[in-house]
């Protein structure tokens, strides 16, 4: 089992591509002088010990080390021991609206970006609980299955936006559904903290909450928006803001926190209600519940130890910088055994 103790520092591997435009251009700029400077095959004669090759090759054995050192900075760690992990806790499904009423900025900076804070801050505090991601807006989809990996929870909630489902609307019902079905059959207990504005317009939310409780499954609710609401924004695909979304009259529309609904889907779920604000996420509450839910042994199989391995990476671009030292830019002894330039 590989992974990757800091993933960010992948970036600087788009390093390397500006190394190679600008050797290149370097390349070339050398090309034209010496085209200008005069004829080249004359040039080569009065430059025996010059080697074009020389520095191409030196190039590619910085370009190389550096590549591994970069490596080395993202520290490949290697599992070396897989064991079983017993662990106290419950199952739970973070159920997220991306629907495009959540940019509405009555919550700053935005519901949906106070939605993902909220979730990160959940996720930290957890302990020893399975958490899944299901995101909606005019269908429900499945971000991330069940898992103890809190590190991977987090990635994938941070490429969610309003962007990542094909249609619009509002599914909560489907959303409970999916997330009710995908519990599967363990004995664990469950519990699903639907994130929305309550704006329900494609099912019976109900019902769905209401068959998850009677299969054991705890519903809660935290409603993300105020009840006065606030504009929708509208973007173009460069992310610059271009107005707010209008109805046929051409009226702005206004979304509003629809408490009520989310309250029936609390109650139906046998869990509660949140809203948050400005001030708070209102998870607070919620966690609080869920805390007092029974948890139960939950057996795992995982790496428990991981090996550092950037010391390879890093002891191999050292030895790659000391033969580029190494490498003479000018032609060495046994090639000038080879007139190339003599007369036949």
């Amino acid at each position: 089992m590989i992974k990757f103790a800091n993933n960010e520092y992948f970036i600087l591997l788009a390093i390397l591509l500006v190394f190679i435009v600008i050797f290149w251009l370097y390349r070339s700029w050398v090309k034209n002088a010496k085209n200008r400077f005069g004829d080249s095959k004359l040039i080569e004669k009065l430059m025996p010990e010059f080697s074009s090759s020389k520095p191409v090759l030196k190039f590619v054995i910085v370009l190389m080390a550096t590549a591994f050192i970069i490596i080395g900075i993202v520290d490949p760690q290697i599992g070396s021991k897989l064991e079983k992990v017993k662990r106290e806790g419950i199952d739970l499904y973070l159920v997220l609206d991306v629907s495009n009423s959540m940019l509405a900025e009555d919550i700053k900076p935005n519901r949906l970006e106070r939605s993902k804070l909220a979730i990160s801050t959940l996720v930290d505090k957890l302990q020893g609980d399975r958490v899944g991601i299901i995101i909606f807006a005019g269908n429900a989809y499945k971000q991330l299955p069940l898992t103890t990996d809190y590190s991977a929870a987090k990635l994938f909630l941070s490429a969610v936006d309003t962007k990542i489902v094909p249609t619009q609307g509002t599914a909560i019902g489907e959303a409970i559904e999916m997330a009710t079905i995908s519990f599967g059959e363990t004995e664990h207990n469950k519990a699903i903290i639907v994130i929305t504005d309550g704006e329900n317009h494609e099912d019976d939310a109900l019902e769905a909450a209401k068959t998850a409780n009677e299969l054991g499954i705890s519903v809660y609710t935290i409603g993300m928006g105020l009840p006065e609401g606030a504009p929708i924004p509208m973007y173009n695909q460069y992310g610059t803001q271009t107005g707010f979304k209008k109805d046929k009259k051409n009226t702005t529309v206004i979304t509003k926190l629809n408490e009520d609904m989310l309250r029936q889907i609390a109650a139906a779920g046998g869990g509660a209600y949140a809203r948050a604000n400005n001030a708070s996420s209102g998870l607070k509450r919620i966690f609080d519940d869920i805390n007092e839910i029974d948890k139960k042994e939950i057996e795992t199989r995982q790496f428990t130890d991981y090996e550092d391995r950037f010391q390879i990476f890093l002891g191999i671009a050292i030895l790659m910088l000391i033969i580029e030292l190494l490498i003479a830019d000018r032609k060495t002894r046994w090639t000038k055994k080879f007139d190339f330039f003599g007369k036949k």
